[in-house]
C-alpha cells in the first residue's frame, strides 16, 4: 500500500494526491494517514508547495464525499424504515428508532458531520447518514470542508514536522481509529441491550 502511494504521488504530484484522497472516501482502506503525511514530507524535501499540496488533498476528500452523501439520499429515510420493520428485529430497530436518529441528525447533523471529518475510521462514513438525512448539500459541504481542512492540513504538517519518518504518523493515529472505531461498536451494542431490555419489562 504504501510503496504504491508514493508511486502515485511521485507520478502525478497534486493531480495524485487529490486522486488517492478521492479514492480514500470511497475505500476507507486506503489511509489518509499515510497520504497527506507523504505529501508533508515531499513538501519538506521542496519538491512541491505546502498550500497547493492542502488544497489537493482536500478537493480530493470533497469529491470523495458526495458519492456517499448521494447514495444516502438515493436510499432514502424511508426506505431504510421499510428495511428496519423487516429486517430491524434482529437488532431491535424499528422505523420509529430511524425516525428518532433523523431528528437527532436534523438537531446536530452539522456539527457531527464537522466533528467526524476529525475522527479516523468514521471520518469517511458520515457522508452516508448526512445524504440519509436529507442535509441539504450546502451545509454538507461548507461543515464537510471545515473539518476536512482541518484534519489534512494536521497531517500534512505532521508528514512535514516527522520528515523520512512521516510513515510514523499512521502508527500514531492508527491506536486513536481503533479505540474509536471500537468505542462506537461498544455504544451500538449497549444501545441494543438496553432497547432489548426495556421491551421485556414492558
Amino acid at each position: 500500500m504504501q510503496e504504491w502511494i508514493i508511486n502515485i504521488m511521485t507520478s502525478l504530484g497534486y493531480l495524485g494526491i487529490g486522486l488517492l484522497m478521492f479514492l480514500e472516501n470511497l475505500f476507507p482502506p486506503i489511509p489518509s494517514e499515510l497520504i497527506m503525511p507523504f505529501a508533508g514530507f515531499t513538501v519538506s524535501q521542496g519538491k512541491m508547495e505546502l498550500v497547493p499540496a492542502i488544497l489537493a488533498g482536500v478537493v480530493g476528500t470533497m469529491v470523495g464525499a458526495l458519492p456517499w452523501y448521494y447514495v444516502g439520499k438515493l436510499v432514502g429515510e424511508e426506505n431504510i424504515k421499510r428495511l428496519a420493520d423487516k429486517y430491524g428485529k434482529w437488532i431491535s430497530v424499528s422505523s420509529r428508532d430511524i425516525e428518532k436518529a433523523d431528528n437527532w441528525f436534523d438537531k446536530h447533523g452539522q456539527k457531527a458531520v464537522l466533528f467526524c471529518r476529525l475522527v479516523p475510521g468514521v471520518r469517511t462514513l458520515i457522508s452516508l447518514p448526512a445524504g440519509i438525512s436529507g442535509m441539504s448539500l450546502m451545509p454538507f459541504l461548507i461543515y464537510s470542508t471545515v473539518g476536512t481542512v482541518l484534519w489534512v492540513s494536521f497531517l500534512t504538517f505532521l508528514g512535514y514536522t516527522l520528515g523520512k519518518n512521516y510513515a510514523l504518523a499512521e502508527h500514531y493515529i492508527d491506536p486513536i481509529s481503533k479505540i474509536v472505531f471500537v468505542g462506537l461498536i461498544v455504544a451500538f451494542v449497549v444501545w441494543v441491550v438496553r432497547k432489548r431490555q426495556k421491551r421485556k419489562m414492558l
